[in-house]
């Protein structure tokens, strides 16, 4: 097994720290206290290629590998949560669905501009009633002839007030409960479609997050994503790439506790020493190197094995459950080296302490993962080969 990375990946790598160490560090604290980001990044992510960085070329994208996403989303987190959630988001849950599950004339209509940077892709699975519970929702599309009305309300969605086009799921019968529900691509302009942001949120402040509301939506047939009753099929294989990127996020987080923790090491002194000598606060900058290297390794073999085209739901689970969960206490862990500091916002580990809790909860929470990895474990759970996969990597 290879683990060093291409000349491409690392020129990938270093050109998004430069873009956030000068485009989003300097000016991060305002954003996350304002609840919001400048609309500018946008446009700059689009500018060096990362809004479809794994898209293939003729698709819009740059035709970069799954691994070079899993870079981006990396280093985008040791910047802030919210930039990797974004790409996450558009990429991750909407555009690789796009690409495994679309049409070719929906993926010309929506996936190459959104790899181009153009369009902002989002994802609505999410409601009030139904979280981990899939099968709970209570939207509703009926069909009407060369249309599908839609109804219903989906809750904590990422880009709900900033992304052009979501892919949204309901049920079309809901007799057969998981088979009944069904995917399809919605579009803000859609009349009947309307958001409204979530504020206060305890963390990820600077990313829009909201709930988008659905009263009698008219979406064509041709919007309809797979076939009828296929639609947890595909919220479930699109969250395997979002998972992906989560995890991959995590270790950006980690990566930026440590060199904070670090930096603090060297300047704090107590009893006469720097912080740094003391034993547990070793003990502590040990476990979050433990954590980074550990997660970077369960990221990167999901990577290649999408890279070759192999179903990877129970590795990804796996990689975003322990990084998620090394990334949470790497975050209380800074808190902690920083002391009363660390409680504050004259240093950034408060906000990676905030940050980190909601990938624990999303796109499966930890609950869910653990019982997903004992249940392969024991045999009660199994993988079935898609119907549709990502293509492997290179492109054709």
């Amino acid at each position: 097994m290879n683990f060093d990375f291409t000349e491409e990946q690392e020129l990938l790598r270093k050109t998004v720290r430069q873009f956030v160490d000068a485009e989003i560090m300097p000016y991060i604290g305002e954003w996350d206290a304002k609840g919001a980001f400048d609309p500018k990044i946008w446009k700059r992510l689009a500018d060096l290629g990362l809004m479809g960085v794994c898209i293939p070329e003729k698709y819009g994208g740059a035709g970069m590998d799954y691994n070079s996403l899993a870079i981006v989303c990396e280093e985008l987190e040791r910047g802030d949560t919210a930039f990797r959630t974004a790409v996450s988001v558009h990429i991750g849950l909407n555009s690789l669905t796009l690409l495994q599950w679309g049409t070719e004339e929906q993926k010309q209509k929506y996936l190459v501009p959104q790899a181009k940077g153009e369009k902002i892709g989002a994802f609505g699975l999410t409601e009030p009633g139904a979280g981990s519970d899939v099968a709970a929702m209570s939207s509703f599309a009926v069909r009407d002839g060369d249309y599908y009305i839609l109804n219903g309300q989906k809750t904590w969605i990422s880009l709900s007030d900033v992304a052009d086009h979501f892919i949204v799921f309901a049920y079309t019968d809901k007799s057969k409960k998981h088979h009944g529900i069904s995917a399809f691509i919605v579009e803000r302009t859609f009349p009947g479609f309307s958001s409204k942001a979530i504020k206060n949120k305890y963390g990820i402040r600077a990313g829009n997050t909201g709930e988008l509301f659905f009263d009698n939506v008219k979406i064509p047939v041709e919007n309809r994503l797979g076939e009828e009753g296929e639609g947890f099929k595909i919220a479930m294989s699109a969250l395997d790439n979002g998972r992906f990127t989560v995890a991959a996020g995590a270790v950006g987080l980690i990566q930026a506790c440590l060199e904070a923790s670090v930096k603090y090491c060297h300047e704090r002194e107590t009893f006469g020493k720097p912080i740094g000598e003391h034993q547990l606060v070793k003990q502590m900058i040990a476990n979050m190197e433990a954590g980074y290297q550990m997660s970077r390794l369960l990221v990167y073999r999901v990577g290649e094995l999408k890279n070759k085209g192999v179903r990877n739901t129970r590795e990804t689970s796996l990689a975003k459950w322990q990084a998620c969960n090394f990334a949470n206490q790497a975050a209380d862990d800074a808190v902690q080296i920083h002391g009363a500091y660390g409680y504050s916002d004259d240093y950034p580990v408060a906000r990676y302490l905030r940050n980190s809790k909601a990938p624990v909860i999303y796109e499966g929470t930890r609950e869910i993962h653990t019982i997903m990895q004992a249940d392969y474990v024991l045999g009660y759970r199994k993988d079935k080969p898609l119907s549709h996969t990502l293509p492997k990597w290179p492109f054709e």
